[in-house]
């Protein structure tokens, strides 16, 4: 995982939800469709999950949420929020993680393969710890699509966030596809 990005998200991570509720309609439509592909007898991995805006509104609806993030601080605003016993928190790095293999139901990754510096290598680790026929669930921000996108990229970098992959849509599902995803 890159270090620059780390720092970043240390620094964000006391007013990320506040800068997050902009993206409220947003999210709300990611975790309705999320909701969709679980049930209560599967066991969830939860990748870069932030200050767990996605993961505390999904883990009534999973058997096990184990949600990790590798910003440190990201994951103790995390656990300061009332949350469900099924739901765990910890601080790991998605392209090396400690979990054996075959051991998650289904893995998700929302809005940060984009800005690792090498998210084939995140996406080699999320295969490893899918079980046969496990579900990897990963929306992201495809802004390449359109001038808006483009420059909200811009002001993003301009204030020391890294995109490493600038994907259309068509690009991101080629990208995922590349890496054994269907």
């Amino acid at each position: 995982m890159n270090n620059g990005n780390k720092a970043f998200w240390n620094k964000w991570a006391s007013r990320y939800d506040r800068t997050m509720s902009g993206s409220r309609n947003t999210y709300d439509f990611i975790i309705r469709e999320i909701k969709k592909t679980l049930s209560r007898d599967m066991t969830v991995l939860e990748l870069a999950c932030g200050t767990g805006l996605i993961s505390e509104r999904i883990a009534g609806s999973v058997k096990l949420l184990e949600a990790t993030d590798f910003s440190e601080d990201m994951i103790r605003k995390a656990k300061e929020k009332t949350h469900s016993s099924r739901l765990h928190f910890s601080v790991q790095d998605a392209t090396n993680l400690p979990y054996a293999s075959e051991t998650f139901d289904a893995v998700i990754i929302s809005n940060a393969l984009h800005i690792m510096p090498s998210p084939d290598k995140a996406l080699s680790e999320i295969s490893r710890v899918l079980k046969p026929n496990g579900i990897l669930i990963a929306p992201t921000f495809t802004m390449a699509d359109s001038f808006l996108g483009r420059m909200q990229m811009r002001i993003m970098e301009i204030s020391g966030f890294k995109v490493f992959h600038k994907w259309s849509t068509d690009e991101y599902l080629k990208y995922l596809n590349a890496n054994g995803f269907t």
